[in-house]
C-alpha cells in the first residue's frame, strides 16, 4: 500500500542568515520510500546535510545577501503495511534502575515539558492507582484527549505542557507535550515525535493537511507510538523526527527575522498499483 507525502514551504527573510530544515524522513523509515526523497531548495543555495544528536536528518542552508524568499519542497511515495499502531496491553513498565542509560534523558524536564511542576502531583494523584505499564499510559492518553480541545485558531508555538493543561486547548503538539510530561512524571520514558499522518482508514478530517505530532513511550524493551489527539491506533505513520519535545525537532529554524509565506503538506493514500 502506498501514500504520497511531501510539502511546499516558502519562507521570506530580510537579511543574510541560516536556515535549518528538519524535514526528511527518519533513517528507520527510509526503507519504506518508493521514490527519491529529494529536498528541493529554490533558489539553489549552499546546503549541508547532517544528523542531529537524536539521529534525525537535517539540512543546513546558507542564505546570502540578495535572497529574500526561500522555497522548500519535497514530493515522494512511501509504502505502509496497512496495519494500525501496535496495541500491547501486557507491555511492562521498567524499574528505573533497569532502563537503558540512553533513554534516561526522556524522563527529565525539557523546554515544553515541565516535569518539575504541579503536573507531578496531578499525575500521581490521578494515575498512581492505575496498574503500571500499558494501562497507565493509556489512562494518561485518555485524560489528555478529554482535557484538551483541538483548535487551530488557538495554536501558539510557545505553549508548554503546563499551559495546555491549564488552558484546555491547543493543537496536536500540545496534546503530545502534555502526555509526554505526565508519562515522565510517572517515571515512564517518553519522547516527542512528528511526521506524516494521513486520513487512512478513517473518515477524512475537515482540517487542512499538516504535519502531525504524537509521542513514543518506552515499555517492555521497545518504543511504542501513542497519540493523545486522536486516541486510537492509526495507519500509515511516517516519522520525520523525534526528540525531548518540539524544540528539538522544529521543522524549520531561521536564525533571524523571517515570515512564513506558504505552508502546504501532502499526505494521502494512493490507489493500489
Amino acid at each position: 500500500m502506498l501514500q504520497r507525502i511531501g510539502f511546499d514551504i516558502h519562507l521570506a527573510v530580510s537579511s543574510p542568515t541560516m536556515l535549518v530544515a528538519n524535514l526528511l524522513v527518519r533513517p528507520e523509515f527510509q526503507r519504506d520510500l518508493r521514490a527519491l526523497e529529494h529536498l528541493s531548495i529554490s533558489p539553489e543555495l549552499v546546503s549541508e546535510a547532517y544528523s542531529d544528536p537524536f539521529g534525525n536528518r537535517a539540512v543546513r542552508v546558507a542564505i546570502p545577501e540578495g535572497v529574500d524568499l526561500v522555497e522548500l519542497s519535497l514530493d515522494t511515495v512511501a509504502y505502509y503495511s496497512g496495519e494500525p499502531d501496535p496495541v500491547v496491553p501486557d507491555a511492562e513498565q521498567h524499574p528505573l534502575h533497569e532502563l537503558p542509560v540512553e533513554v534516561l534523558q526522556f524522563l527529565l524536564p525539557s523546554r515544553y515539558c515541565e516535569v518539575d511542576s504541579e503536573l507531578m502531583d496531578y499525575a500521581w494523584q490521578t494515575f498512581g492507582s492505575v496498574p503500571p505499564g500499558w494501562a497507565r499510559v493509556q489512562a494518561v492518553v485518555d485524560a489528555v484527549h478529554e482535557r484538551i480541545r483541538f483548535d487551530y485558531a488557538n495554536a501558539r508555538p510557545t505553549r508548554t505542557a503546563l499551559e495546555a493543561f491549564r488552558e484546555g486547548t491547543g493543537v496536536c503538539r500540545d496534546f503530545a507535550h502534555l502526555a509526554v510530561t505526565l508519562c515522565r512524571c510517572l517515571n515512564i520514558p517518553a519522547r516527542y515525535v512528528n511526521g506524516y499522518l494521513g486520513d487512512i482508514g478513517i473518515e477524512p478530517l475537515p482540517d487542512p493537511m499538516d504535519f502531525s505530532a504524537w509521542f513514543h513511550v518506552y515499555l517492555g524493551g521497545r518504543w511504542y507510538a501513542f497519540d493523545a489527539r486522536h486516541n486510537e491506533p492509526r495507519i500509515g505513520r511516517i516519522e520525520i523526527a523525534y526528540g525531548r519535545d518540539a524544540a528539538d525537532v522544529a521543522m524549520t529554524t531561521v536564525f533571524g527575522s523571517h515570515e512564513l509565506r506558504r505552508f502546504e503538506v501532502t499526505t494521502y493514500e494512493l490507489p493500489d498499483a
